[in-house]
């Protein structure tokens, strides 16, 4: 009777025992999907395991088209520390005729706090060398030197980068000095610092400053050497950029770029420990499952659909290509209005082109 009795009890031991693990995988189940969700595909939830960030706000797109591929928390407003200086970077090509052109320092540039070239009062450098001196060695003094010579002070530069984001399709930002060390209401979102890098990653002297590992730049005495803090440059060919950061607000920044068989993509991760391992492998995984797809060709004669009978036929004069996951090529479709030409994906419109 002993023995039968330890059988019942162990048996139902084990019965409640496996539906304790049940309901336990359950819950894990769900709460992974909803963690899931919150890290999505344009829209699309995305499998939990590949995608898992530690990054407080992430985003993958690319160049381009600034398609968002992954994203999770992109819209949080965050500090973003030195990743603002593609901001300043890109602001100075674009108003900058003559990147040889010399620059006197600026008296309140020298000694800016944080990292540094240590430029000295009275010393003159080229803008082209500042550029390198905040891109590589992420040189505070030289962003504030940058801002002197631009604006005529930081505030004014300020403004100016707050129009070239808005340019760039950023809507959720504010930046307030060059370097960005921490100050109130100097915030941004991944999403908005993504469309920023693409858009400087289209200027080709920032893609040829934003690549360059190592370089030396004047100095009174003599050249200073300086190295990119951007180590997958040195780890990975297939790197092309672009900024690290950090403060004690912002924690570990990165914005990284990756090129692939023509397509470039950037991953954006604010506050993020280990943010060159899961830069890295969210590019590298998002060149794998997407592929740059010949939407239009330049030759491509253009029919307008029955609906559009007033209009005549129109050609686009380039080639057009869309990230895409294979299987996606469906969801375009190509319509024609009076001046135009209009690429939609999914029933968004994604390109449009004066008719040729």
């Amino acid at each position: 009777m002993i023995k039968s009795r330890t059988k019942k009890r162990f048996g139902k031991v084990a019965m409640v025992a496996g539906v304790l693990i049940v309901a336990v995988m359950m819950v894990v189940s769900a709460v992974w999907g909803t963690v899931a969700q919150a890290t999505v595909y344009s829209g699309v939830r995305a499998e939990f395991a590949q995608y898992l960030t530690s990054a407080r706000a992430m985003v993958t797109l690319e160049v381009s088209t600034g398609r968002i591929l992954y994203e999770h928390n992109a819209d949080e407003r965050l500090a973003c520390a030195s990743t603002t200086k593609i901001l300043t970077a890109i602001a100075v090509i674009e108003n900058v005729a003559n990147l040889d052109e010399m620059v006197k320092v600026n008296d309140k540039a020298v000694g800016v706090e944080g990292t540094s070239v240590y430029l000295q009062k009275g010393e003159s450098m080229s803008v082209r060398d500042l550029l390198l001196g905040l891109m590589l060695r992420s040189g505070n003094d030289c962003a504030s030197a940058l801002a002197f010579h631009v604006s005529g002070s930081v505030e004014k530069f300020a403004d100016l980068m707050n129009e070239t984001a808005w340019r760039a399709g950023a809507r959720n930002s504010s930046f307030k000095n060059p370097h960005g060390l921490d100050e109130e209401g100097h915030l941004t979102t991944a999403r908005d610092l993504g469309l920023i890098s693409a858009y400087a990653m289209r200027n080709e002297m920032f893609r040829e400053i934003a690549k360059t590992k190592e370089a030396r730049i004047t100095g009174p005495d003599h050249p200073r050497p300086i190295q990119n803090k951007n180590r997958l440059l040195r780890s990975n060919q297939d790197i092309v950029g672009i900024k690290t950061g950090f403060t004690s607000k912002a924690g570990r920044c990165f914005v990284g770029a990756l090129n692939d068989d023509g397509m470039t993509v950037i991953a954006v991760v604010l506050n993020c420990g280990p943010m060159f391992p899961e830069s890295e492998a969210l590019m590298e995984r998002a060149t794998e499952e997407f592929y740059m797809h010949r939407v239009l060709s330049k030759d491509d004669v253009i029919t307008p659909t029955k609906q559009q009978r007033e209009h005549k036929t129109a050609m686009v004069g380039e080639d057009f290509f869309y990230p895409v996951r294979p299987g996606e090529e469906s969801k375009f479709e190509v319509t024609i209005n009076e001046h135009h030409v209009v690429v939609h994906f999914g029933g968004k419109v994604v390109k449009s082109f004066d008719k040729v």
